[in-house]
């Protein structure tokens, strides 16, 4: 873990009174890796700066009992750009991938793929932003400069990726390093198992929504539906929740 390399993270929280502010900021503060903790009852609101994974940071907020939502995430430098890519494919893979601009020569990618077999899976972005034939129709890697396939800690950097697609493939990426013909192309790591387009996300207090008004899935709720599709819509008897 880096603990210079920190981002703010805005949750709703579900919080009633001063004793749950108390459960969060104490569970928080004493985890290292978290440098501050910001809590406004009044807007049921969690701002935390820390060089942890969000979904970590969620299960420690929710150990407390209380169920939380990450709305926003930001960094030191104001407003240089977030997005999201929700992936999905024919399998049960399923995923969310966030990009945060940390400063202009550094990008945080924090998310969870579920449904992966054990090991390694290579993860790349993809020049198209189509998924008119899931996966297959994502093109090739994006590689403006047409650079060999690298590691992370290589010269090579991708930038200007929203409208372009997010792909894990089956097995485990080389980084150019194997003697496969595809090593120096796309790192041979198999085939391509969910995918989904990068788009851009909200930033810090950038996200009001508490309720969709298109089907009426509170923010609460909306994690444990699917996006869109059959078991996402509230049952017609049930009344639309108020917030």
């Amino acid at each position: 873990m880096d603990t210079n390399r920190t981002a703010k993270l805005e949750f709703a929280v579900q919080m009633t009174c001063q004793s749950c502010v108390n459960a969060v900021k104490s569970v928080l503060e004493k985890e290292p890796g978290v440098r501050s903790v910001q809590i406004d009852l009044s807007q049921e609101q969690v701002l935390v700066e820390t060089a942890l994974p969000s979904l970590q940071v969620q299960s420690l907020i929710e150990a407390t009992g209380r169920r939380a939502v990450l709305k926003g995430i930001g960094g030191a430098q104001p407003d240089l750009g977030a997005a999201v890519a929700m992936l999905s494919g024919v399998g049960l893979v399923r995923g969310v991938v966030r990009f945060l601009q940390l400063s202009p020569d550094r990008c945080l990618i924090d998310g969870t793929i579920d449904g992966l077999s054990p090991g390694d899976h290579g993860l790349h972005v993809h020049e198209l932003g189509d998924l008119t034939q899931d996966c297959m129709s994502c093109g090739d890697h994006f590689n403006p400069f047409r650079k060999l396939h690298g590691a992370p800690d290589d010269s090579e950097r991708v930038w200007d990726v929203i409208g372009r697609s997010l792909v894990v493939d089956s097995g485990k990426d080389d980084l150019g390093r194997g003697n496969h013909s595809l090593s120096s192309i796309t790192g041979n790591s198999g085939e391509r198992l969910a995918c989904g387009i990068i788009a851009r996300s909200a930033g810090l207090f950038q996200n009001p929504k508490q309720i969709c008004a298109c089907d009426g899935v509170t923010q609460w709720d909306e994690r444990d539906r699917p996006i869109a599709g059959k078991g996402r819509k509230i049952p017609t008897d049930t009344p639309s929740a108020h917030l």
